[in-house]
């Protein structure tokens, strides 16, 4: 199973909603804090030898974290904390800031960014899903999975001690996720280093609830309520209760690799490929409706990576394409209802580790990373305007949201490994 090592801690503004008198200077316990007017989100990026973090809302620069090797990055859950895929396991990282609850109402703090010494180890540190107040973490090279609760993290650092709620170890090493599904059931994939084709739902006591070996290449994961879905070459596979359902693509070769959900939607935004020779520049989207048991396939009139994907907060499709312009679909028709253009053109690499144009939303606002001119950029896209650019330090690959904010009961977010297999 996976170990816990610490060898020691490193150490759009929201609107304050402390209406109380009587705690004027409320401080963090935290040594060094600071409050805010709010929880102030930052922006994580990777870079070649490194991670750099960046103010959300100046888009100023705040910490470059050296960190060997080609790392990659995944939220844990708690608002504050990010998990930086790394050499020997996932490496905590210190994000700087967050959100404290307060009686009635809530106080924000920020302290500089750090990477911390806890870490998860793993012989090769892939998948990371948060859901439902759990971080699930899948180790590729063994096959183990380890359920941690998303607001542990802090407890961790401070005292050296993750509490672990569950662990599984799958029959067979492979590139795969799992998910907490209710109160003790665990989704997990099957498959071996030779690929994979399907999933198993287990209760507590690691027994076989339900399987299915109907999703060739499974890959990609997100959540619908309790619902599960999964990419397969050939569309969806979906965990429903204790049952698993199957939603065709319409091309015998239909494959989605990436999922993507939002509260209150019913619809998922999938990459989709239907050929299996493409390389990382794909055309189309999936939208794939889990209530009607339906898939509607657009064409985006560009082309994009699976880095280019997003959803929005009124649970529209968002795009970024190769020709640099930010497209907004309509979740149910399919409808294109907007093209923002954001920055230049550029061309989709050959090796999906190579640095290229990603995107990430947040609050009404979609970043928009370019490699290529060191810049970052804000784009609102109910508007339709650019509202903001900075210039970045590195030329950034991979970007997350620190969103400091409280997560909500219930919830969930989607897979964050990218389309690849190891």
């Amino acid at each position: 199973m996976a170990a816990l090592a610490l060898t020691g801690c490193s150490a759009s503004p929201a609107e304050d909603s402390d209406n109380d008198q009587d705690h004027e200077d409320h401080t963090s316990e935290e040594q060094g804090a600071e409050e805010t007017q709010g929880p102030q989100s930052r922006l994580v990026m990777t870079y070649d030898g490194g991670v750099m973090v960046i103010d959300a809302a100046s888009l100023e620069t705040v910490a470059e974290l050296e960190i060997d090797g080609f790392n990659r990055i995944n939220v844990a859950g708690d608002g504050r904390h990010v998990l930086v895929s790394t050499q020997g396991g996932w490496q905590v990282l210190d994000a700087g800031t967050w959100t404290e609850p307060h009686g009635d109402h809530t106080h924000s703090y920020a302290v500089e960014p750090a990477l911390t010494d806890l870490l998860i180890e793993a012989d090769t540190p892939a998948h990371v899903v948060n859901h439902d107040g759990n971080t699930i973490l899948f180790d590729d090279g063994t096959g183990d999975v380890t359920v941690l609760h998303s607001d542990d993290w802090g407890e961790a650092i401070d005292h050296g001690h993750v509490h672990t709620v569950r662990e599984y170890r799958a029959p067979e090493a492979h590139h795969g996720v799992a998910v907490t599904v209710g109160d003790d059931m665990l989704f997990v994939t099957t498959g071996n280093e030779d690929g994979r084709d399907g999933a198993v739902l287990l209760d507590a006591n690691d027994e076989v609830v339900a399987e299915s070996d109907q999703c060739p290449g499974i890959h990609g994961e997100t959540t619908v309520g309790d619902n599960v879905v999964a990419g397969c070459e050939d569309g969806v596979l979906i965990l429903h209760g204790d049952h698993f359902h199957k939603i065709d693509a319409p091309d015998d070769f239909g494959r989605i690799g990436n999922a993507f959900s939002v509260d209150g939607s019913e619809i998922v935004l999938g990459d989709y490929k239907n050929d299996p020779e493409a390389g990382n520049e794909l055309s189309d989207i999936a939208l794939i409706d889990t209530e009607a048991e339906s898939m509607q396939i657009v064409d985006t009139e560009s082309t994009y990576t699976w880095r280019g994907l997003a959803r929005g907060m009124d649970a529209s499709a968002l795009v970024l394409g190769t020709d640099g312009s930010l497209r907004v679909f309509d979740e149910e028709s399919g409808e294109l209802t907007a093209t923002i253009p954001v920055i230049e053109a550029w061309t989709a690499p050959e090796e999906w580790q190579s640095a290229h144009p990603a995107i990430a939303e947040h609050d009404g606002f979609v970043y928009v990373t370019d490699p290529e001119t060191q810049t970052i950029h804000v784009v609102d896209y109910a508007s339709g305007e650019v509202v903001r650019s900075g210039e970045l330090p590195h030329a950034p690959n991979e970007l997350v949201v620190s969103t400091a904010e409280l997560p909500e009961a219930g919830a969930h977010d989607h897979d964050e490994e990218g389309d690849h297999d190891h």
